[in-house]
């Protein structure tokens, strides 16, 4: 039976009202869980599988799903409109999107956020139909050797994150990395800077983002003189992105949907790597990279379109080879062992009405998400019109009530205090904090990559050019800090240029 036989036999299965019920469900559910700071889509499945347990299987892993995805969108709406990501794939969302906020332009950034998200998750959902089994192998080819020298592509990007001082970018990514080191060696098992047990476990990346986002953010404002925010437009269509943003936006549909799912396939790499790397691409692309950072709503695009496609990814290493690549991606795993169902090879041949109807309930979640997010668009761009004397203390709440939830911690409220602190002076000192989380993300996979390729050559550093992959990544790090530098030296021009037609005019 061919592709398009079963995936019309999935549709089938997936339309069924009690399917599409709790896929709505599902969606809703995701989408209230990336709402909420520190929760994010791991959390929120694991503490949601028991109530699936009396469902068939096709049924339970369809909600699960819709949670997983929904829940990506989600954490883009408190990135946008107060600065706060729900996790750290919504990270490179904030950079552009709250700065929209501020111009009023939330309802764009929204829409853009929900459009791209439905681009590049129906995508990755192609993809994973006709591309599904085929690209398995890809995945059994990284090895610590090729994630090493992918992570070292990753950290580059911490020169497009850098801002307006590169030194300061450079110190900022070296924190970060530094921070990674906290808790268990990975390799010997033993404490590092653990100078309390509560260390153990490292530092938890959604206290990081949410002190630094956050309660930063809470702080700078309470600073400044309460300013009226730019009227927010009525109706639907002024709230949704116009015809030059959707212009401006095309190449990072594309882009950001093949990078994002190519990334997810990938063992280890999560969701928001695909994120940064994707902001990173679409601002060596862009005519304009100077306007990133400042309200580009490509980079919305980039962002969150990637992080969705990555999902789609992701599950195919994990259908066809039981590989879970991600921590949301091991939720799902487990909750298919719970329902009688074992990934593998055999799985698309065994249980063939599963996958497909599977497959055929992420398309209908994905227009499930634009439908359920479109309309409320103009509720969630009015919160941005909210006193900054109210909107403050209620962030403040829901920071810290989401950061407790993550592990059921005090000790991690503290810690996103902590950062609250760091990131405010970080901001007055004009250090960049993007490369701070972005050094914390990938220190872990960067140091046990390096340690176990190191270990597997003998301590010769020549393993990493003896493989083609390997050394193939290595050359687009190199050309990406090449392209990242002549970007930089391009914006400089730009920014003397307009200086000196300003001085010209005066």
């Amino acid at each position: 039976m061919g592709v398009i036989q079963q995936l019309i036999q999935g549709f089938s299965v997936a339309a069924s009202f009690q399917n599409l019920l709790y896929c709505t469900v599902g969606c809703f559910l995701g989408t209230l869980v990336g709402v909420l700071p520190g929760l994010g889509p791991t959390a929120g499945m694991a503490m949601l599988i028991p109530i699936t347990a009396g469902l068939p299987p096709v049924t339970a892993m369809i909600m699960l799903c819709g949670i997983y995805y929904g829940s990506m969108y989600g954490g883009s709406t408190t990135a946008i409109l107060i600065n706060c990501p729900g996790e750290a794939a919504s990270v490179p969302t904030a950079l552009d999107g709250y700065p929209m906020t501020l111009q009023g332009r939330a309802g764009p950034a929204l829409g853009m956020a929900a459009i791209s998200s439905w681009i590049a998750g129906t995508f990755g959902v192609v993809m994973l139909s006709i591309l599904g089994p085929a690209l398995s192998d890809v995945a059994l080819k990284f090895g610590p050797v090729e994630n090493f020298s992918l992570m070292c592509l990753g950290l580059t990007i911490i020169v497009s994150l850098a801002g307006k001082s590169l030194v300061k970018g450079l110190i900022s990514g070296l924190l970060g990395l530094f921070l990674s080191t906290v808790g268990i060696d990975p390799i010997w098992g033993t404490g590092r800077l653990a100078y309390t047990t509560d260390l153990l476990g490292g530092i938890d990346f959604i206290s990081v983002i949410v002190g630094l986002f956050a309660i930063a953010e809470v702080l700078n404002k309470s600073q400044q003189v309460f300013q009226k925010m730019p009227p927010v437009p009525r109706g639907l269509r002024a709230l949704l992105p116009n015809r030059k943003d959707m212009a401006d936006s095309t190449g990072a549909f594309v882009r950001s949907s093949l990078l994002g799912f190519f990334i997810g396939i990938l063992p280890g790499v999560s969701s928001s790597v695909a994120s940064f790397m994707a902001y990173d691409l679409e601002k060596k692309f862009s005519r304009h990279p100077d306007k990133f950072g400042h309200g580009a709503i490509e980079g919305i695009a980039a962002a969150e379109g990637a992080n969705n496609s990555a999902v789609s990814g992701g599950m195919v290493p994990l259908m066809t080879l039981g590989l879970p690549v991600s921590a949301p991606m091991a939720v799902l795993l487990g909750a298919l062992m719970v329902h009688g169902l074992q990934p593998g090879p055999l799985l698309f041949s065994k249980d063939a009405t599963f996958v497909w109807g599977l497959i055929a309930s992420m398309y209908i979640g994905n227009l499930i998400l634009l439908i359920l997010n479109l309309p409320l668009v103009p509720l969630w761009a009015r919160l941005s019109l909210v006193p900054q004397y109210i909107m403050s203390p209620v962030i403040l709440v829901l920071s810290l009530v989401g950061t407790y939830t993550v592990r059921n911690s005090m000790f991690d409220v503290w810690m996103a205090v902590l950062f609250g602190i760091v990131g405010y002076y970080m901001n007055k000192c004009k250090f960049p904090t993007p490369p701070l989380v972005l050094g914390l993300i990938l220190g872990p996979m960067f140091e046990a990559a390096l340690r176990q390729s190191l270990t597997l050559s003998q301590g010769s550093a020549a393993i990493f050019v003896q493989k083609p992959i390997s050394l193939a990544l290595l050359v687009a790090a190199v050309l990406s800090v090449v392209l990242s530098m002549v970007g930089r030296a391009r914006e400089k021009r730009i920014g003397k240029a307009l200086l000196f037609a300003e001085e010209s005019d005066q």
